[in-house]
């Protein structure tokens, strides 16, 4: 398409990025002799969204003020239903619809004793995206759909991958064990491209992506976009304990831990009094119930009570590169036009410059 604007010769041109059937594409505008690039993947138009980048549902975490604020800056934001009866949930739907008219999620924890119930809620508010994780969404998936929503779900194997593309899920987030929370057992660089390979859906990346780096690197696995959970801790809009966000500034290349493995729930969380008293109770062989009562209620007291020696400080490997409070929409600046960045960088090395950088 070529137009004219004041003057200036302008062309767009969509340029396909890695990943077949992706439908992936950087948008090119010549102006003036001069380029502007935008990122753009078939994530945007299924979501409704600007940008590639998803923002995690984290429990106690992810409130409606967040949602709302990823979302008004172009990305999607996600609301963590947790353990949270419906009622509560409903409220942090209506806090964003409150704050954005644009599209946003629920993501919906199948441990949850209000699983079923929460799910009749988000049917009810036609809540337009819903992300799913530690079970699978296949009953409820029709319902979902036929109330208007996209179905994401969150998998750490191909089997699993493979198995919810067959329930009809739109979307799968491929979570690396590098994210905080609960995790998986393969890491995102190798599980990535294993499930593009192995399903025919969109396949978005997630864990240890802090910037563009990690958004480039995504779509060069095949992935259409990206999910980050930690760097939107930090977000100035986040109303987590300033504490909670103090620890994760402060934290450094090896701060995180994994905790919980013989429970079968694994869980990545910055080192600290508790998690060592897991580890040790761990190395002891306690039982499964002894580990599990120790852990009840502890996210609450870091994210809401600020105790951050007793409390789970669920976060990932990231940590140690957030080093400030920013607002949502610096963050998503900052992810977009570092990619950009790193796109030209690529370029130049394609054309043959020596470039070490």
């Amino acid at each position: 398409m070529n137009l004219s604007l004041h003057g200036n010769r302008v062309s767009t041109v969509a340029l396909p990025i890695p990943g077949p059937g992706r439908g992936s594409a950087r948008r090119v505008t010549f102006i003036g002799g001069e380029m502007t690039l935008a990122i753009r993947t078939v994530l945007c138009d299924l979501l409704g969204i600007e940008y590639p980048i998803i923002q995690g549902g984290m429990a106690w975490v992810a409130t409606g003020e967040l949602a709302a604020a990823v979302s008004e800056a172009g990305g999607l934001g996600m609301i963590g239903a947790g353990n949270a009866p419906p009622e509560v949930v409903r409220k942090e739907v209506h806090k964003a619809r409150s704050l954005t008219s644009k599209p946003f999620g629920v993501n919906v924890y199948f441990m949850s004793p209000y699983t079923e119930q929460v799910i009749d809620m988000l049917v009810e508010e036609k809540v337009p995206v819903v992300s799913t994780g530690a079970g699978n969404p296949g009953k409820y998936v029709p319902r979902l759909k036929e109330a208007g929503a996209k179905v994401m779900s969150l998998v750490a194997s191909v089997n699993l991958a493979k198995r919810l593309e067959r329930a009809g899920v739109d979307i799968l987030v491929a979570e690396g064990m590098e994210c905080g929370g609960h995790i998986g057992e393969i890491a995102t660089m190798p599980l990535v491209p294993q499930i593009v390979d192995a399903v025919g859906i969109p396949v978005v990346a997630a864990g240890g992506i802090y910037d563009g780096r990690g958004l480039v690197a995504a779509l060069a696995l095949g992935a259409v976009g990206v999910q980050m959970g930690t760097r939107f801790v930090c977000a100035k809009e986040c109303t987590v304990h300033p504490n909670y966000k103090r620890a994760i500034i402060e934290a450094r290349d090896r701060s995180t831990v994994v905790t919980g493995r013989p429970t079968g729930h694994p869980v990545r969380v910055i080192e600290n009094k508790l998690a060592r008293q897991f580890l040790e109770l761990e190395r002891k062989g306690a039982s499964k119930e002894e580990l599990e009562a120790l852990g009840v209620g502890k996210l609450r007291a870091a994210v809401v009570d600020g105790d951050v020696e007793y409390g789970s400080v669920m976060a990932g490997q990231v940590s140690a590169m957030v080093k400030k409070e920013e607002t949502c929409r610096e963050i998503i600046e900052d992810v977009m036009n570092g990619a950009e960045r790193v796109l030209a960088r690529l370029s130049e090395i394609r054309a043959g410059s020596p470039v070490f950088r």
